[in-house]
């Protein structure tokens, strides 16, 4: 058995049991899920995690699964990796990526939060699975769906890039556009949850659904040497992430497992085209007013993020900032990383290498201090955006005469 006690109203502090539901009857707050922390403390130690599998799994006791996990066997524990030519070329002195774009099986972070969402939606006894998405979440969820032999239902914005939709029709899940954002899409999928019985993956499992987040902050804590970096920059979009790495390493230093206190700044990013929570962060806002998003990262395209509140909230309480950047940086972004450090990252990614080098130049980071990017998507599921990007490619006859001309040294 897990050591999850139930659920907890993060406004009202109401508790609830292990069921799948998502919101506060009491005052509308949304849940969290409870941990018996004192017993975890006892039942984890370094070196049982040392020992644990290579996967989000050997984090297990701080997860909200209660027996054996069902998918995601070999998902998570993907490479930190010390970005030694992106320090140089951006003036600091360590530079990390965690870099989930080599994530299994779909390439993205979203094989974490699916993990735990799937084993829970077979611990309730669903049958069918159903998610709203930007693109990611619809290629975890169908393809864990499949893996776990539940019936999955995806919906989606019509506008979505072609590689995500592929990637996803490719698991043989039921797949329906909605005409509009990714916003639009989640308010129907409300509808639907009401008169459909399914386990919809960020709405009525999202409390256990987020918790997968925090193994991406527990290995990056891990891989340090068991110690938090003095600044984190997380792409945001419904704001979950930024939280959740940021709560993973105060439980890390709440059951003993490191011996600092954590510190760590936390920095957001977003897309100028879809920036409610930087927007809010700059203007010294406590809420973000909803916008119509407009830009390339769809994966992070979501206007009226669900925990909008909390990763302001956050930002301003470890001492970090938000930041957003253009269509043009994001872009370049995508081809900093690339060029660097070998690493081909989706529109997302570009946004946080863009949105990483912005606050070192404005000074919000300072480059004497250890920075972690996180990088939590596949640049092959969004090469539409690149296309034109590039100059033409020389195409000549098989002889040496003709290479020659094109006066290569």
């Amino acid at each position: 058995m897990g050591f999850v006690e139930g659920l907890k109203c993060k406004e009202c502090g109401k508790t609830f049991p292990k069921e799948p539901i998502h919101v506060c009857e009491f005052c509308f707050g949304p849940l969290e899920v409870m941990y018996n922390m004192e017993e975890i403390k006892k039942n984890l130690s370094r070196e049982k995690i040392k020992n644990g599998p290579k996967s989000m799994w050997r984090y297990k006791e701080l997860l909200p699964i209660d027996g054996e996990p069902f998918v995601g066997l070999n998902t998570g524990y993907t490479p930190l990796i010390r970005a030694k030519n992106l320090e140089k070329k951006l003036g600091v002195k360590e530079l990390y990526i965690k870099n989930d774009s080599v994530n299994h099986p779909t390439w993205s972070f979203k094989d974490r939060v699916v993990a735990c969402a799937i084993t829970k939606a077979k611990e309730f006894n669903y049958e069918a699975v159903g998610c709203a998405s930007t693109g990611n979440l619809a290629n975890s969820v169908a393809a864990q769906a499949a893996e776990a032999g539940l019936k999955s239902f995806i919906f989606i914005p019509d506008d979505l890039e072609i590689g995500k939709v592929i990637g996803t029709l490719i698991y043989g899940p039921t797949l329906v556009k909605i005409k509009g954002s990714y916003d639009d899409v989640n308010r129907l999928c409300n509808e639907i949850g009401i008169h459909h019985p399914w386990a919809f993956v960020n709405i009525n499992l999202r409390p256990f659904y987020g918790d997968g987040s925090k193994s991406y902050g527990y290995e990056i804590a891990e891989q340090l040497g068991w110690k938090t970096p003095d600044n984190v920059v997380v792409p945001v979009a419904g704001s979950s992430l930024i939280t959740k790495i940021h709560r993973a390493f105060k439980e890390f230093e709440q059951i003993g497992i490191l011996e600092d206190e954590v510190k760590t700044k936390v920095f957001a990013a977003q897309a100028s085209g879809c920036a409610p929570v930087t927007t809010a962060i700059k203007n010294g806002w406590e809420v973000h007013k909803p916008v119509k998003p407009n830009t390339i990262a769809k994966s992070i395209a979501i206007g009226n993020p669900a925990d909008g509140y909390y990763g302001i909230k956050l930002t301003k309480q470890t001492g970090g900032w938000g930041e957003d950047v253009s269509e043009q940086e994001i872009i370049d972004g995508m081809k900093l990383l690339a060029e660097t450090e070998g690493i081909f990252t989706e529109t997302a990614g570009g946004v946080t290498v863009s949105v990483t080098k912005k606050l070192i130049e404005q000074g919000k980071i300072n480059p004497d201090e250890s920075t972690v990017m996180c990088i939590t998507g596949n640049g092959l599921k969004t090469t539409d955006s690149l296309v034109g990007t590039f100059p033409d490619v020389p195409v000549i006859e098989a002889k040496l005469s003709e290479f020659d001309k094109l006066g290569y040294k």
